[in-house]
């Protein structure tokens, strides 16, 4: 068995960007205040813990987590260690307020179970002193179930009138929503509900106002945009809380649905179509945009893949944008726009989870961690035909957890590191396309950043790995390489490595890589594309190894994130030999509940 020793670029983090090598009585560690606890999502909870002193950099703060009432405790990865210098923020704001002699440690437990109780042990270790443990007790979100008390209005196709029964239901959405008031189930009945819904009632915690599809048949919230003149929005439910959409259709506006500065919206089951952008939560000013629930629903944009040769022809078509805090996005499917699911920069973006989702056809990036300030994390999600895969420029400190992703067929870069970055970890992630299996094309420098056991097949290329990029004190190691011709392995800070045990001998980094047959890889017999403007059926891309592969047992072990494997070690990419596919995109109803 592999040891646990990948730990290491927690503990040292940036012991590259400058000397740790002398004592002193600034060197021991002194926590300032206690842990914080982040908004907790479905199978993550966060933390971090200001600690002062610890000059030469280290100090270490372990991670342990149990359920509650559990004897055992599990190890999960040890807290990040961010870089100061990233915490002025991207924006000329500040991303986080720590004094100029501590360092912010923060991380998660990651791929918890959903509604239950945990308790987190975070236990600071420094050889100079500081020994300190902390007990936090603190609960897994569960998916929103709708309360059984709602009291049910009835609402129809109409200009004004009713009276919300089944029998005199209100006709149109005006009338409807001014009798909304906390715990209202409104019910929809069948057909066009034309121009915008302007939301302006909200309900309350353990009592929302419920805005649903009555039956089986389409309701379309229709706000009648035809080009030139798009209206703006469809359905604005800006700066309200406790209001849930759920099985309807919206459609025909710039925006399908805008839900700036609000809280606790659910958004679930829903149909985008003929949208220039689908939802969009992303003015923050009152630090009120909190616990969006954004799930199984299907949004289809309004551009064409491949990307334009022109790049100039790309208009800023994006199906979910959030920032924030505590948002879970889970369960969509998402194709045909600029970009599929992005974070975005406020006075707060951390805490907000990205996985299970099913993405095609971007024309440029297929996720954006962008601005992420710390614990914001991508996993489990499926991207096919994208230009760009998942994006952070930058990530402003960090840790932001990037894990067991599967992409076929990009374009271009698998991880689109422009804009200095800090913070930004690669973890398990499967990366098939044509061309160079793996770059970093951009002239700013990369900070503290981490990759462990990606794997990443191509065809033709000068390179295997090729960053053009400054690296500074970053970490990347264990990660399994595939192209059809060879050539040289790896640019590294302008240094070229021809073969494998050149990068083992010399190279800071990819010590322990692996070279991998690219036509021998999946167990699907899935091959690289061989034109990167080409269209794959995403349902097709099964990433999943073939026994024998030189990926398998070639890992190093990440406790908390790969605990459980086969064999002599974890295995490369997105998926453990012999384990099941994930479900992406929406999931069947009976199976969400």
């Amino acid at each position: 068995m592999r040891s646990v020793s990948s730990c290491r670029w927690f503990v040292l983090g940036l012991v590259l960007l400058g000397c740790a090598g002398c004592s002193s009585a600034e060197d021991a560690s002194i926590p300032l205040g206690e842990p914080v606890l982040e908004a907790p999502t479905l199978h993550c909870l966060g933390a971090y813990w200001v600690i002062r002193g610890d000059e030469n950099r280290n100090a270490r703060v372990e991670l342990r987590f149990r359920k509650a009432g559990s004897a055992d405790w599990r190890l999960g990865l040890p807290l990040f260690r961010v870089e100061k210098e990233a915490l002025r923020g991207s924006r000329g704001g500040t991303a986080f307020a720590v004094p100029s002699d501590a360092w912010l440690f923060a991380g998660s437990a990651l791929l918890l179970e959903p509604g239950t109780a945990y308790e987190l042990r975070l236990n600071l270790i420094d050889p100079e002193g500081g020994e300190a443990e902390r007990l936090l007790a603190c609960r897994t979100l569960a998916e929103p179930v709708r309360p059984p008390d709602l009291t049910p209005l009835y609402v129809m196709p109409g200009k004004g009138g009713g009276s919300g029964t089944a029998q005199d239901p209100f006709r149109g959405l005006a009338a409807a929503q001014a009798r909304a008031q906390p715990g209202s189930l409104m019910l929809l009945g069948v057909g066009v509900y034309e121009g915008t819904f302007e939301v302006t009632k909200s309900g309350e915690p353990g009592h929302p106002i419920v805005w649903t599809a009555r039956g089986d048949g389409e309701v379309i919230l229709d706000a009648q945009g035809k080009a030139p003149e798009v209206p703006a929005r469809a359905v604005s439910a800006s700066d309200v809380h406790d209001v849930w959409f759920e099985r309807l259709t919206i459609r025909r506006a710039q925006w399908g649905l805008v839900a700036h500065g609000s809280s606790r919206v659910v958004i679930r089951r829903c149909r985008f179509e003929a949208v220039k952008n689908g939802i969009t939560a992303t003015r923050n000013d009152g630090d009120t945009l909190r616990g969006l629930f954004i799930s199984d629903n299907t949004l289809e944009g309004p551009l064409n893949w491949p990307r334009p040769a022109n790049a100039g022809d790309i208009e800023e078509d994006r199906g979910i944008q959030v920032s924030g805090v505590g948002h879970v996005v889970c369960y969509n499917r998402v194709r045909n726009f600029k970009d599929a699911i992005d974070t975005f920069p406020s006075q707060r973006c951390e805490a907000i989870d990205f996985h299970n989702n099913e993405i095609s056809e971007c024309v440029d990036d297929g996720i954006e961690m962008d601005e992420s300030y710390r614990n914001t994390r991508c996993f489990l999600n499926r991207l096919t035909n994208v230009f760009q895969g998942i994006s952070t420029q930058p990530v402003v400190g960090g840790p932001v957890y990037i894990f067991r992703n599967a992409l076929y067929n990009v374009t271009v870069e698998p991880f689109k590191m422009h804009n200095s970055p800090s913070g930004a970890l690669m973890l398990h992630n499967t990366c098939v396309k044509s061309g160079m299996p793996v770059m970093v094309a951009t002239s700013a420098t990369v900070r503290n950043c981490v990759w462990r056991n990606n794997l990443f097949l191509g065809t033709d290329a000068a390179y295997a790995a090729e960053f053009t990029s400054p690296m500074a004190g970053c970490d990347f190691d264990y990660d399994g390489f595939a192209r059809i011709r060879s050539g040289n392995l790896l640019k590294w800070n302008r240094v070229r490595y021809a073969t494998l045990e050149e990068v083992q001998a010399r190279s800071p980094v990819e010590k322990h890589a692996v070279l991998v047959r690219a036509d021998q890889a999946f167990a699907s017999g899935l091959q690289v594309p061989g034109d990167p403007a080409g269209r794959a059926d995403p349902e097709s891309v099964d990433l999943r190894l073939r026994p024998g592969c030189e990926a398998v047992d070639a890992g190093e072990v990440l406790p908390g994130l790969n605990d459980g494997y086969a064999g002599k070690a974890p295995d490369l990419g997105a998926y453990e030999l012999g384990g099941d596919l994930p479900h992406f995109g929406p999931r069947p109803e009976e199976a969400a509940k």
